[in-house]
């Protein structure tokens, strides 16, 4: 099912409701939540092949038919619960209409693509802007193979290079993981230089988006942190658990030198945020990004994989505030998550769910699959994948509403519910 097909029932909003949208304004992970961005696989999913699945991040190629349709439904289970929805392809389309920047955009992106010949940067823009808007936005998502332009150079290199990679532009798989190039935070965005080469390029989108199209452009949305920073900051790892405080994990793909920029900015601009938990969590692969081993579901309920914590059960955590009457942080070094959280969140009572019941063989399955990558669109009601059982029943014992959605190929991609998702709108708690 392609999104420029005859099938509207999954296709975004038109340009002419623009008017109707809210601004960003999301001050918990748990407020009802009321719009999300969304991006619906697509060709480039198709064009991985084994040879690239590690450079572009995947541990295995989905099926996109079965992608689609799991993705589709994930999109329809948010709508019948209230959610406006609105897809990446659409609004960065609509961005570069409305401001007529469309080839602004798209040397925008072949630079960030790092094409090295003038020739095929010339042959690609010309291939490029001869496409409407959305075509165009999906083809650069998708990559561009070599085979569908024609170089005319007569320098070796191209003349070589035209016989090895298939690509002149890589293919972005990794899109239908929104949450991660970028984080809305109260009225804010902190649009995110992310780790691997890969995935870099995704962020152009967002920021197109927020600076040209007619829902962000003239509002008063921040740009807490954009992605021009060098340090390296990730959607994943941000979680915003209340009004004044925001958790972010220290990863594999963020760095603490993004946090604390981030942290400078929130508290500069006079944010309503006054501490930041740096939290470190296992640098590896299977642990990415803070939320696939974190995430919070109700107003003193996280889910948590036990493989985060030491031995002793503690953890590192740096607790950032704003230094009162001064420019600088003042930084202290914690290790007792449950104390810290009681603290921050000003609860009298936490309940820590195990991931797979912390048992030494579903724990870390279920984690695989995503089991603690819960998204949560009311307090006490979150959607997760169908697959981890375990999991899922625990949080309906202990009074979490919990919906499901199929899984088989959306799992493949190594995110959960809260990795496709990026939250713009939630109800303030």
């Amino acid at each position: 099912m392609d999104l420029s097909g005859k099938d509207d029932k999954h296709r975004p909003e038109k340009l002419g409701d623009a008017k109707k949208m809210e601004p960003v304004e999301l001050f918990s992970e748990i407020g009802e939540l009321k719009t999300v961005l969304l991006k619906r696989p697509g060709k480039e999913i198709e064009n991985l092949t084994p040879e690239s699945m590690e450079r572009l991040l995947f541990d295995d190629i989905p099926y996109l038919s079965v992608l689609q349709k799991e993705h589709d439904r994930f999109a329809d289970v948010l709508r019948e619960n209230g959610v406006e929805v609105v897809y990446l392809e659409k609004l960065t389309a609509e961005a570069i209409d409305s401001d007529e920047i469309k080839e602004v955009f798209v040397e925008e992106m072949l630079t960030e693509s790092d094409i090295q010949s003038d020739a095929v940067f010339a042959a690609l823009k010309e291939y490029l802007l001869a496409m409407d808007s959305l075509e165009m936005v999906e083809t650069i998502m998708a990559g561009v193979r070599k085979t569908d332009i024609t170089v005319q150079s007569s320098h070796l290199a191209d003349i070589a290079d035209a016989h090895d990679y298939p690509f002149y532009m890589d293919p972005m798989p990794n899109l239908y993981f929104t949450r991660d190039p970028g984080a809305a935070m109260g009225h804010g965005v902190s649009v995110n230089t992310m780790k691997f080469p890969a995935r870099r390029r995704e962020s152009l989108f967002l920021q197109t988006i927020l600076r040209h199209h007619p829902r962000f452009k003239g509002s008063q949305t921040e740009i807490w942190r954009d992605r021009s920073e060098k340090s390296n900051i990730e959607g994943g790892d941000q979680l915003v658990l209340t009004d004044n405080v925001i958790a972010i994990g220290i990863s594999q793909r963020t760095e603490p030198k993004a946090i604390e920029s981030l942290a400078q900015s929130l508290f500069d601009k006079d944010s309503s945020f006054q501490t930041v938990l740096a939290i470190r969590i296992p640098d590896v692969r299977a642990m990415m990004h803070l939320d696939t081993v974190f995430t919070m579901i109700d107003k003193n309920v996280f889910t948590i994989h036990p493989g985060i914590l030491k031995m002793d059960g503690s953890i590192d955590i740096y607790v950032l505030n704003k230094a009162p009457g001064e420019a600088s942080i003042s930084i202290t070094h914690e290790t007792d998550l449950q104390k810290v959280l009681k603290d921050t969140l000003a609860v009298d009572t936490l309940n820590l769910i195990q991931c797979g019941g912390g048992d030494s063989i579903a724990a870390p399955r279920e984690q695989w699959s995503d089991g603690a990558n819960t998204l949560a669109i009311a307090p006490g009601v979150v959607v997760t994948y169908d697959r981890n059982t375990v999991s899922n029943q625990l949080m309906r014992e202990e009074g979490i509403k919990v919906i499901e959605i199929d899984s088989s190929e959306l799992s493949r991609g190594r995110g959960g519910p809260r990795c496709m998702s990026m939250p713009l709108v939630r109800d303030t708690l």
